[in-house]
């Protein structure tokens, strides 16, 4: 167990973090990720305070589907949080925060509500009321079918609630390893109960160290490390999560003035050959001169060698040949394509 965002959270289980993410990528894994924030955002005036609030266009979706979506700093542009928003009915959302960044989400969100003059909206943090259990991996929903048939069917950025064990569970097709699963809110009293139920229909527990690995392989960003504080969605290389067309959203101004000049830097993937991976802090230089800084770095338990994230000039592009320092030994990085490995259909 180790600390994480003000959460205890299993680094691994008996069998270790490679066996879990080899589970994940080959059967079907559950995590608990319960760390993640759920603030619940209802009311009349709730899709308007969200539109306000966040990057993406809830108008591309409805009722019964997730987005992907950022909230930005509204004088830098940089990703205060990248959140899942689970749209759950007509006047309710269940925004999902990052682990330590469930109050200022919340704050934002009445803050917005504030300026749009919505009084018939509420925001809600209800993250001790629920835990949420990750299933992922190509066997997720087959295995997940012996526990409840209904939340084994939700389809890819789906939402749904559904009937189990005398409560409901809000179900939803998401996930953070590059595979298909679903993640399950649950009633915390209930959550020891369905967790039993998931593992004994042959799914196998899985900790934070198997998220990260699986999460860098599938070229996903982490709040702390790809995005954060400087860090803007054009940088990190997500402009897709910015609509434009929609009207005014926090840090709208400042992300168009560094869209007309140009990002000063963008997120690139790198892999190295051999087993020693690249580190997070470790320098990528290019013809002896320091041109960014891993963000995250681990070896790739699929691809046998290792994979990083790091910021690089706008002109550095595929199939750049590049150095990584770490700890003073030079590892030859190719630059390439996110993400490193991509999901079994």
């Amino acid at each position: 167990m180790v600390p994480f965002g003000g959460w205890e959270m299993p680094l691994s289980y008996p069998d270790g973090t490679l066996a879990e993410h080899h589970a994940c990528r080959h059967g079907a894994v559950v995590f608990d990720v319960s760390h993640l924030g759920t603030v619940r955002v209802t009311g009349p005036g709730a899709f308007p305070t969200l539109q306000r609030a966040l990057t993406n266009d809830l108008g591309r979706i409805g009722p019964g589907r997730a987005q992907y979506t950022h909230l930005l700093d509204p004088d830098d542009a940089s990703v205060l949080d990248d959140i899942i928003v689970w749209w759950i009915d007509a006047e309710t959302f269940d925004v999902m925060p990052n682990a330590s960044n469930t109050g200022r989400v919340t704050e934002a969100l009445a803050d917005e509500a504030a300026a749009a003059g919505a009084g018939d909206v509420s925001a809600t943090d209800v993250t001790a009321e629920r835990a949420v259990l990750a299933v992922q991996g190509p066997h997720a929903r087959e295995r997940l079918e012996a526990v409840s048939p209904e939340a084994a069917a939700v389809s890819r950025f789906s939402v749904a609630r559904v009937p189990w064990g005398g409560v409901e569970l809000t179900v939803a097709g998401t996930g953070y390893t590059g595979e298909d699963g679903v993640e399950l809110s649950v009633p915390a009293a209930s959550a020891p109960a369905l967790w039993e139920a998931v593992t004994a229909a042959g799914v196998v527990p899985a900790g934070l160290g198997a998220r990260d690995t699986l999460r860098l392989e599938a070229g996903l960003p982490l709040h702390g490390h790809e995005l954060g504080p400087g860090i803007t969605p054009l940088q990190a290389n997500l402009s897709w999560v910015v609509s434009w067309d929609k009207g005014p959203f926090r840090g709208r101004n400042a992300l168009a003035a560094e869209r007309e000049v140009g990002p000063a830097r963008r997120l690139r993937g790198l892999v190295t050959d051999g087993r020693r991976p690249p580190r997070e802090g470790s320098v990528v230089l290019r013809h002896g001169a320091e041109v960014g800084e891993v963000t995250s770095g681990n070896f790739a338990p699929e691809l046998g060698h290792g994979v990083a994230l790091a910021f690089l000039p706008p002109d550095a592009v595929e199939e750049d040949e590049l150095v990584i320092d770490v700890r003073g030994t030079h590892l030859a990085a190719r630059v390439v394509s996110l993400p490193f490995i991509t999901r079994k259909k």
